[in-house]
């Protein structure tokens, strides 16, 4: 690379590990709409599987706050919507190009045509338009919101009780993220009546909620380990 740009500077250190950790919040990200497909029994509750990996993203939003600042946790939100839209794009290309009568034979199945196969591809990588605009608004109030708040507790507590902030910003974010997407899919989608709808939120929260509280030793680990690995102290992030 230094001899195709000989005025390049390598990045450094703590730029490689951003970088790292921008493309693993992309991937999470990325995975959650694929998978969120995918509904599962949860003490008779019907969830969606993309709670495996997106509450995942509220941590990675939190450690890359503390050590790099709200500007670059921003940063990372908006890649991460602008690559999800491209995911979007490309499944939506795969989706409208015609099956092969011999694609049932290619792979070990019970389905035994092409047509019954590309059904079977719409089930499960089609999303609704309803779904598709209320994740994409879910995703990025949520996740700017917990950026905010990740910096107004740091601010208030002068850079101290790390648990405070991750907790209070991961919690609210999620009532956000749960109350917005749910709402467009039940009432704009399903079209729900209220009070069924905030039930079925009730529940999802609370699931998110465990989630996040689980989360606060991994954010201590992670934080500590980043500055273990970058040499540097605990400190005011960049802006």
């Amino acid at each position: 690379m230094s001899a195709l740009h000989p005025n390049s500077a390598p990045l450094s250190r703590r730029d490689r590990v951003y970088v790292f950790l921008a493309m693993l919040f992309v991937t999470l990200l990325v995975l959650t709409n694929i998978i969120g497909q995918k509904l599962f029994l949860w003490f008779d509750q019907t969830l969606t599987a993309g709670l495996i990996t997106y509450p995942l993203t509220f941590l990675i939003t939190d450690m890359v706050s503390e050590i790099y600042g709200k500007r670059r946790a921003d940063r990372m939100v908006f890649m991460g919507f602008a690559m999800t839209l491209v995911m979007l794009a490309i499944v939506q290309i795969s989706i409208a190009l015609p099956a092969s009568p011999i694609w049932a034979s290619t792979i070990a199945t019970n389905l035994n045509d092409g047509a019954a196969m590309q059904n079977a591809w719409l089930a499960s990588f089609g999303v609704g338009g309803w779904l598709v605009t209320g994740s994409m608004c879910a995703y990025l109030a949520a996740q700017l919101t917990d950026n905010y708040l990740f910096h107004f507790w740091r601010r208030v507590t002068k850079g101290k009780h790390l648990w405070l902030r991750n907790n209070g910003s991961t919690m609210f974010s999620q009532l956000v993220d749960t109350f917005t997407v749910n709402s467009f899919l039940f009432y704009g989608a399903f079209g729900w009546e209220f009070v069924a709808g905030l039930k079925v939120m009730a529940v999802i929260y609370l699931f998110k909620l465990g989630i996040a509280a689980a989360d606060t030793p991994l954010c201590y680990l992670g934080i500590y380990a980043l500055r273990r690995y970058l040499s540097e102290p605990a400190q005011e992030p960049e802006a």
